[in-house]
């Protein structure tokens, strides 16, 4: 992380010293040098230069150490949408390659998109999960991330929340990296459990809610913006749409009335709105940005829309722009708490003992670290301070004990010997009968009181031993 931290640090220094608007520049710039050199192929949009490369990489390797785990957050752009609104096809057309298809959620794990343009003529492709870098091909990709899906979230259809990151270096992609998540379904189909909908909920907003993350919201030209599941979840995070995209697909099915959706914008779509046409049945890429372009040339109602909001290059361009701006930005504050992290760690390994000579040195510094265990169980457990563990939940004892009580308290009044309107009356008649005696009248006897009770703790004995 050392070599990572100084590399961030010395391109971040370098990148604050440019303005945003020179950093949004920075593709068209590129495209100009095409046009004067004369390059007849110009990728889908131009790659980062090399100053701006370098910062992408680092952002990867950060997300790479899981430094996000330690509660820094990276600049991320996070690709949400209701289930079939077309999410897929869009990643394929900026990606130029298949992902997996079928019926109900594709995507069952977050999916880290890593895409690099350079000039090889052969794509290179790998997955990375679980510790492990696959190598495939475009002809088998989308197998391969249906296995690796499997592996992580088994191969029923759950989900899982463990990330698996594909990388695509090809010639004519952008230089992107965004974060697929499951489509948003509030129906489970076979094999789903029933809370899929709060499972997949959860992810979208883990991921959504940090100030640095970019949502890309797409949105199907088919359906009313405003009933849109999607569009709901980034406006509790995001009220203003101040760092949300929209990709409004199947622009083709649905013409009309599509111009005064994305003018009016009902929905505070914050970073602008961009309509595309994605690829139908076997066109290849190269067919299916011909046909978008005269789409939106030519169609009497589609070729009202600014051409500054239509098509996939137009896409790929705004989401460099975006990302190397809130790169820029954020870079400077992750170096800051970054080198934080480090000098606390720096400080709390100083404290470690040093080499122990003697037995009553290592007597004193077991003493000293039980002590300080001591200190921190009871700041967590009894006053309940958890300054020490602010991102560690299971470290806030007191809110996770309240949880337990509450479980327990559920389960005891949920439990079958609660059920009032079973034999419990014939029952108490039969142990009356079983301890009789002479006795005063209308008094319980001990033994049946003992009998009954002791029954009743018998049956929820086990109870209190699963809680602990």
């Amino acid at each position: 992380m050392g070599l990572v931290l100084r590399h961030c640090g010395s391109v971040s220094e370098e990148m604050s010293n440019s303005s945003e608007n020179e950093v949004e520049s920075l593709p068209q710039s590129i495209e100009e040098k095409h046009q004067e050199l004369g390059v007849s192929h110009v990728p889908i949009v131009s790659s980062f230069n090399e100053r701006i490369r370098p910062l992408l990489d680092a952002v990867d390797k950060l997300r790479h150490l899981q430094v996000m785990k330690e509660g820094i957050q990276l600049p991320t752009i996070v690709v949400v949408g209701d289930q079939s609104s077309g999410k897929s096809s869009v990643l394929e057309s900026l990606a130029g390659i298949s992902l997996p298809r079928g019926q109900g959620i594709c995507t069952r794990v977050p999916l880290i998109m890593r895409l690099q343009h350079h000039t090889a003529p052969e794509p290179e492709l790998s997955l990375e999960f679980n510790g492990k870098t696959v190598p495939t091909s475009e002809a088998k990709i989308a197998n391969a991330i249906s296995l690796a899906t499997d592996e992580i979230a088994g191969n029923a259809k759950g989900i899982s929340n463990t990330p698996l990151t594909l990388v695509v270096k090809k010639n004519g992609v952008p230089d992107l990296t965004m974060v697929d998540l499951p489509g948003i379904t509030r129906v489970p189909v076979h094999g789903q459990p029933e809370n899929i909908y709060e499972q997949i909920a959860d992810i979208i907003m883990e991921y959504i809610r940090p100030e640095e993350s970019i949502i890309l919201n797409v949105l199907s030209a088919t359906v009313d913006f405003t009933t849109c599941e999607s569009i709901r979840m980034s406006q509790k995070v995001d009220k203003n749409g101040e760092r949300t995209l929209a990709v409004v697909t199947k622009a083709d099915r649905a013409p009309e009335g599509l111009l005064e959706k994305v003018t009016a914008d009902d929905v505070n779509i914050g970073l602008g709105y961009v309509c595309v046409r994605n690829r139908i049945g076997d066109e290849s890429y190269k067919e299916a940005r011909k046909e978008e372009a005269d789409l939106f040339e030519n169609h009497p109602l589609l070729s009202k829309i600014d051409k500054s909001m239509v098509g996939i290059p137009v896409l790929a361009q705004k989401l460099v722009q975006i990302q190397a701006t809130i790169i820029a930005r954020c870079l400077p504050e992750i170096v800051r708490k970054i080198n934080e992290k480090l000098n606390a760690s720096i400080s709390e390994l100083n404290r470690m003992p040093k080499t122990l000579s003697s037995v009553g040195e290592a007597l004193t510094t077991f003493m000293s670290i039980v002590g300080s265990a001591k200190e921190s169980l009871n700041k967590i457990i009894v006053r309940g301070e958890y300054d020490e563990y602010l991102e560690d939940k299971n470290m806030h004892c007191t809110a996770r004990l309240v949880e337990m009580l509450n479980q327990y308290s559920g389960e005891l009044h949920n439990c079958s010997e609660n059920d009032l309107t079973g034999n419990f009356l014939m029952d108490e008649i039969q142990v009356l009968e079983e301890a009789k005696g002479i006795e005063l009248p209308n008094f319980l006897p001990r033994t049946t009181f003992l009998s009954i009770l002791q029954k009743k703790v018998e049956k929820v004995s086990h109870i209190p031993v699963s809680l602990c």
